[in-house]
């Protein structure tokens, strides 16, 4: 990057905040993506939005193109600098400014941790809502970025659901606040759920005001191990027929527990030879005596299928154990060569069909695979392993294979991405489920907003 720049960054930022260094650079160079690396021109850390506004401003001006920057734990190549942009980070913005125990707010900036939340209101007897996989890493503004999920989302929703208003920087370097700090609002175009989901393609966002929660005095939760992985994503849908409603219904087939357990070395949870999945399924609420009911309902509802003892977990440790297991699930096949993942999500009823149709892809495809994910909301996680190419991204075969499965999804109603968005790698895949009419009104906004396309430039719409 020319020398006139740089110095204009150090001027707002302070130099040491301002990094070239090629350790820096390497960095930031890539996200939990696959096995992709870009590196930036250069790294700016911003400590508030005023810099950030004259920082957006300038690049606006002089036609450079800017990634803004999370944790980096994202996997769609939403924080990859390709072109070598300049990498805005946001991890200095790390401050709850205030937590409203009236009105059950909180107000924080973009990068704060999600855990870093959950602690702070832990004192009130209070909770956030949305909880990713990577919750003891991933920003909220990066959650937002991307309308995360999380283990919690059947029951109380994603992060759309959580948030009130947001405070953007547009592409222009201007500063607004996209709502109200209200539970209800009707008061023109949502901005606030535009720019949730958005990636970082149209603005940044640099605080949110975020709905709290009293936090349940107690949960329970169960390990249903089953013979047969059909039954186990049959048995999700029985759940809910049965009018139960647990806070986190995940699905594990055998392939991702047992890698789990070899890497945390730990063999406290039994896996018998029969097993191919289980289900790990949550319930809170204010006693264990109110919750034994829904777990006498939920072996009811599930009787009707080949399982081997349930593993009850009613103490920290154990319900600890249990979570971490399906916490370290993406990261731990990952480092096992399945670099391929897709965020795939149907209606919950269609997930048996779903898992049939991938390992049946997979044989096609020589390739091996593994599932987990959210299965309270048909968010089923997809990793492949393929023998030579572990890159999805401008690969032509994996490319024909994706291209199937994201058909099929589409057949079943479903779509490619339930909480991890579409970033790089999913750009070209969107004709599949978009139509024309729809993608030409989302690159409209796009121009809109960004008319010389320096935000986040080649990711979800360009033009």
């Amino acid at each position: 990057m020319i020398s006139e720049h740089i110095k204009y960054f150090k001027q707002i930022i302070g130099e040491q905040f301002c990094y070239e260094d090629t350790d820096t650079l390497e960095n930031y160079s890539y996200d939990h993506t696959e096995n992709l690396k870009y590196l930036p021109s250069v790294v700016l850390k911003p400590a508030s939005s005023q810099e950030i506004s004259k920082i957006v401003q300038y690049c606006n001006h002089h036609n450079l193109s800017i990634v803004p920057r999370s944790a980096g734990t994202g996997q769609m190549g939403g924080a990859l600098p390709i072109n070598k942009a300049v990498i805005l980070s946001l991890e200095r913005l790390n401050n709850i400014i205030s937590i409203d125990t009236l009105n059950f707010q909180a107000t924080v900036e973009a990068g704060v941790i999600n855990l870093d939340l959950q602690k702070a209101l832990e004192p009130y007897g209070l909770f956030y809502g949305p909880d990713p996989s990577s919750w003891g890493s991933s920003f909220i503004g990066g959650n937002i970025a991307t309308n995360a999920g999380g283990l919690k989302a059947v029951k109380y929703g994603v992060t759309s659901a959580s948030v009130l208003n947001l405070e953007v920087v547009l592409p222009n370097g201007e500063i607004i606040w996209t709502g109200a700090n209200t539970l209800k609002n009707s008061t023109g175009y949502n901005l606030t759920q535009l720019f949730i989901g958005s990636e970082g393609t149209l603005g940044i966002v640099t605080k949110a005001v975020v709905k709290i929660l009293s936090k349940p005095k107690t949960d329970i939760t169960l390990l249903i191990p089953f013979h047969s992985l059909d039954d186990c994503a049959k048995a999700v849908a029985d759940v809910f027929k049965a009018g139960l409603q647990p806070c986190s219904i995940e699905l594990m087939e055998r392939n991702a527990l047992e890698q789990v357990k070899i890497f945390l070395k730990d063999n406290s949870i039994p896996l018998q030879n029969n097993v191919e999945a289980h289900l790990l399924i949550c319930y809170d609420g204010t006693t264990q005596e109110e919750l034994m009911p829904l777990i006498e309902k939920t072996i009811t509802a599930i009787e009707q299928y080949s399982t081997e003892e349930i593993y009850f977990a009613d103490n920290e440790t154990d319900k600890n154990r249990l979570w971490e297991m399906r916490r370290k699930a993406a990261e731990i096949v990952k480092l096992n060569g399945f670099t391929i993942e897709e965020d795939t999500v149907v209606p919950r009823s269609e997930m048996p069909k779903l898992i049939k149709f991938v390992r049946e892809l997979a044989k096609e495809y020589n390739t091996q695979v593994v599932c987990y994910g959210h299965a309270g909301d048909g968010n089923l996680h997809i990793r492949f392993n393929h023998p030579e190419f572990k890159n999805s991204y401008q690969n032509p075969l994996i490319n024909d294979m994706l291209t199937k499965l994201f058909q099929y999804i589409y057949s079943l109603g479903g779509t490619i991405s339930g909480e991890h968005g579409i970033g790089l790698i999913q750009q070209s895949f969107l004709p599949i489920v978009f139509s024309k009419s729809n993608l030409d009104i989302q690159k409209k906004i796009k121009e809109a907003l960004d008319p010389k396309n320096i935000m986040n430039p080649g990711k979800v719409i360009d033009y």
